[in-house]
């Protein structure tokens, strides 16, 4: 492993190069060297995700001084997530660097999401060891600043499912159907078209490629045209 490379693709020289070993050590490449639990880099998962929820709620909070708790926690799951790791591990090519089984790594485990996410908290937590709080805080907003600037100003993609359905069960289950209307085009180029039901009544409707992105335009199109708050009114 060339730590070295790594360090400048972070921005970051560790003064105790064992932090960042172990934080790349996945768990596949002990098992399969025989070696006692503790050298992977799941603790330091662990401390790292820990400490990265802390730094993301304390920059949202000073950002954005008079938005509601719920809206901050949304902002947070969208910054924190799966996803949003695995793309910043890509992006420092994260993957070429991890310590792995032969199993893991011939199964595509270099770029699986949730490997790559699990070791970019694992290195934010060794840079937390190695430097402290300040030099690890300022890793992640360097980072994910951009992400951060994405979510804040709505750019990031938004659940408008679940947005709807938190919605609508303000005062109680409510029953909730999305209906696949008709489909057309060929078997590899499908177009999907959705009827959006709550209580037997049409919400809304939408298109797209896929059933999944087809019911969130239908859901989309009920939050920003009023429905849902016609439906609480009856």
């Amino acid at each position: 492993m060339n730590s070295v490379e790594f360090q400048k693709n972070i921005s970051y020289e560790f003064q105790n190069p064992d932090y960042l070993e172990k934080a790349l050590t996945h768990s596949s490449f002990v098992k399969e060297k025989d070696e006692r639990c503790g050298k992977d880099n799941e603790r330091l998962e662990f401390l790292g995700d820990a400490f990265f929820d802390a730094v993301i709620s304390e920059d949202l909070y000073r950002k954005l001084a008079h938005v509601s708790e719920g809206r901050l926690t949304k902002l947070r799951a969208s910054i924190v997530c799966e996803k949003s790791l695995a793309q910043k591990a890509k992006e420092l090519n994260l993957g070429k660097f991890l310590k792995m089984g032969k199993g893991e790594e011939n199964t595509g485990g270099r770029e699986r999401d949730s490997i790559l996410a699990d070791a970019m908290e694992a290195v934010m937590a060794a840079i937390f060891l190695d430097g402290g709080f300040e030099e690890a805080k300022k890793f992640i907003l360097r980072t994910f600043g951009e992400t951060i600037e994405n979510a804040v100003s709505g750019k990031l993609s938004r659940d408008y499912k679940t947005e709807l359905q938190e919605s609508l069960q303000t005062n109680g289950d409510v029953k909730i159907q999305y209906q696949v209307d008709r489909q057309e085009g060929p078997d590899h180029d499908k177009t999907f078209f959705v009827s959006l039901l709550v209580e037997e009544k049409l919400l809304g409707k939408g298109v797209g490629k896929s059933k999944k992105e087809a019911e969130q335009n239908a859901a989309r199109y009920a939050l920003e045209s009023g429905g849902d708050k016609c439906i609480l009114k009856e």
